[in-house]
């Protein structure tokens, strides 16, 4: 018995890591597509201004044929996503080297804050949550954690005020 237990348990697992990975990547996929859509709104040509305003119309042409963004933005995304999965990102056009390498460069020290981020913040909220479950039910959990935040008096204030 225990065992047919637990082989359900480790296949509701799996389950629920797999939905969950399939979410991750769907919320990927979407992200991606509205970042590369409402890029594509923004005004300005990447073409023109890498050339300048100076620049002829068919300098701007092979430009933008060079970089390719006379292709439709369907086949540019399709071409970037097909990138990403296969582990090349691409060039960047602002560093006109490898995106990876960039990332490559900036890794390191974006680590780094990442993690001096973590020492700081999780001993805090720690510190706040254990506060505050063992002083369950005590008024003082709320002011304990926000007495620097006035514009909080400050909103309930005027909310008080105006219902009267």
């Amino acid at each position: 018995m225990a065992g047919a237990s637990s082989q359900s348990g480790m296949k509701a697992a799996l389950t629920l890591i797999a939905k969950r990975f399939a979410s991750s990547l769907l919320t990927l996929l979407l992200v991606s597509v509205t970042i590369f859509v409402i890029a594509q709104l923004l005004p300005g040509d990447a073409a023109q201004e890498a050339l300048g305003q100076s620049a002829t119309a068919e300098q701007v042409a092979a430009l933008r044929h060079e970089m390719g963004l006379d292709r439709p933005a369907y086949v540019r995304y399709a071409d970037w996503l097909g990138g990403m999965v296969s582990g090349d990102p691409g060039q960047s056009m602002v560093a006109n080297m490898p995106v990876s390498e960039v990332i490559s460069d900036r890794l390191p020290n974006s680590l780094l804050l990442a993690a001096l981020t973590a020492l700081v913040a999780v001993p805090v909220a720690l510190t706040i949550g254990i506060g505050s479950a063992m002083n369950r039910g005590g008024g003082s959990t709320g002011r304990s954690i926000s007495p620097p935040c006035p514009w909080w008096r400050c909103r309930n204030f005027w909310w008080r005020r105006s219902r009267c």
